[in-house]
């Protein structure tokens, strides 16, 4: 007998999202480089990002998971212990290591096909560095200093081409950046980086597409081709196929979520059956490029919350402030908060406060303590 979609509330939706996301608990992952590694590995990636109007993304998102969070064990996994890597998923990302295999079909795709985005970088200027690399070792752009520079295209471009060589090498999967300070990336051969004496081949497309089914369900629990495939339209059809083959396996459950019933959603059984979330009284303070709110429809559709990032936005528009941090007490979202680091007084700045729904002396005592534990994080203090 065929098995009909499991019905699932808000609040339940949302207990799978946050359990999956590993927000159900203070320190899920323990502490030191190991806790950023499981992180990573849990969330499948973690999103790299320039704005620094707080600490960048990439940090915040693992502070909100490991209370102990030091940037350095970051670096460590990077540089270190080379079981992290940068390339692209939806955006710039550090990605586990071990899933290299499924990046290097797009890798390969650059080779084929290097972007306009690039200009005209020649094969040779590509294999002049290789031999540079080889023989002076990794290199940030700092380190080269006898280009011709040229005039800029676009705001955020480099007067050296060698930059421009790097990156589309980058993409390449001809070299990886194996140290990072802040912004100032340092580029090393990739087989030399992690020791290879040869490049993991290239996963086939249908373990490219179980990736990607399997990575969002573990990080997300309940999934939508949406979901799945965020920013990645083209591998929805591929998705659904697998998709709707587990579900005939009895492997996956369609689910219909309250509120939601014209969009397809569906999950393991074992996570239905976990149970909702205990009242704890857990406040996040999260960035507004954290998995759990970058996907903003998902986001409005499970929390009932519509995150607006308004760093574009002209200032006279804008409703919650220029770089708003959404503020959870468990699965509720009771706040935006703009706030701004102000690094030469060493404090925190509140630029705007916005109120989501009413809340009593505790929570917001509770808040007002994890803004200063957030303060002392954003200030270096660990």
């Amino acid at each position: 007998m065929a098995r009909g979609p499991v019905a699932l509330t808000r609040a339940q939706a949302r207990a799978i999202w946050m359990r999956a996301q590993r927000l159900d608990e203070t320190a899920p992952f323990g502490d030191g480089p190991q806790a950023t590694a499981k992180a990573i590995s849990q969330l499948g990636y973690l999103q790299i990002d320039t704005i620094n109007v707080i600490e960048r993304c990439h940090h915040h998102i693992l502070y909100s998971r490991i209370p102990h969070y030091r940037r350095s064990d970051l670096a460590h996994l990077q540089s270190t212990v080379k079981s992290i890597f940068e390339y692209w998923t939806h955006a710039l990302s550090y990605v586990p290591a071990e899933d290299f295999a499924f990046f290097v079909p797009l890798m390969q795709h650059y080779r084929a096909n290097p972007s306009r985005w690039f200009g005209s970088v020649t094969t040779d200027e590509v294999r002049a560095m290789v031999r540079r690399l080889k023989t002076e070792g990794p290199l940030s752009i700092r380190d080269i200093d006898d280009d011709e520079l040229v005039e800029k295209n676009h705001a955020w471009a480099s007067r050296k081409p060698s930059k421009r060589v790097l990156q589309l090498m980058f993409f390449q999967g001809l070299v990886v950046i194996s140290r990072r300070e802040g912004m100032v990336k340092t580029y090393d051969l990739a087989e030399r980086h992690f020791g290879w004496a040869k490049s993991p081949r290239a996963a086939t497309e249908r373990q490219g597409t179980a990736y990607l089914l399997d990575r969002a369900l573990r990080s997300q629990g309940v999934v939508s081709l949406d979901s799945i495939c965020h920013l990645n339209a083209p591998a929805k059809k591929a998705v659904l196929e697998l998709i709707e083959a587990r579900v005939k396996r009895r492997q996956l459950v369609e689910v219909v979520i309250e509120g939601a019933e014209k969009i397809r959603h569906w999950a393991a059984l074992e996570a239905l059956e976990q149970g909702g979330l205990a009242a704890a009284g857990r406040v996040h303070i999260l960035s507004p490029f954290d998995p759990l709110i970058i996907q903003r429809k998902r986001l409005k559709l499970f929390f009932g919350y519509e995150h607006v990032f308004e760093a574009y936005v002209p200032a006279a528009k804008r409703k919650y402030g220029y770089f708003a941090l959404p503020v959870l007490i468990d699965d509720r979202v009771v706040a935006a908060i703009d706030l701004k680091t102000d690094r030469r007084a060493g404090k925190l700045v509140v630029q705007n406060w916005t109120w989501l729904e009413e809340i009593g002396a505790d929570e917001q005592a509770a808040i007002t303590d994890e803004l200063d534990r957030f303060e002392r994080f954003q200030l270096g203090a660990q």
